[in-house]
């Protein structure tokens, strides 16, 4: 059993590894060729945000100012699963947004993503004082 234990969190160690180096490849670096090795051609999107497929997610990211950033926070996996809590910022919005992107991977490549998305709230909108990513409310 734990050889079992051990290698499922080898897996999905280098999942989450993946999966940060593949949203910093796409969103921090732009690097649109190098991320054609992280999302599979049959990728399939169920964001609301989002067009279809690899081409859907690219196409969005080319139409968003340069400026754009992605911090990612906390990352969980289970099995081909992960999902990251992040923040992405000077996209073009007057706020940013918070979200919890899900997606799995299969034979090491990104085939499916979900997400939860929602405006990061200011210290002032905040009711728990408390802010919604990291130890900083944003500036």
């Amino acid at each position: 059993m734990a050889k079992t234990k051990m290698a499922s969190e080898t897996i999905e160690s280098k999942n989450k590894a993946f999966v940060l180096e593949a949203f910093d490849t796409l969103f921090n670096k732009r690097d649109y060729a190098a991320a054609e090795r992280y999302w599979s051609p049959n990728y399939i999107q169920h964001s609301a945000h989002i067009e279809p497929g690899r081409e859907g997610l690219f196409n969005l990211i080319k139409s968003l100012p340069a400026t754009l950033k992605y911090e990612a926070g906390t990352i969980v996996a289970d099995g081909d699963f992960a999902i990251v809590h992040g923040r992405f910022s000077d996209f073009g919005l007057p706020v940013n947004w918070i979200a919890a992107d899900v997606v799995r991977i299969k034979d090491g490549i990104l085939v499916e993503h979900w997400d939860v998305i929602q405006d990061e709230a200011t210290r002032e909108a905040s009711k728990s004082g408390e802010p919604m990513f990291g130890d900083k409310f944003p500036q």
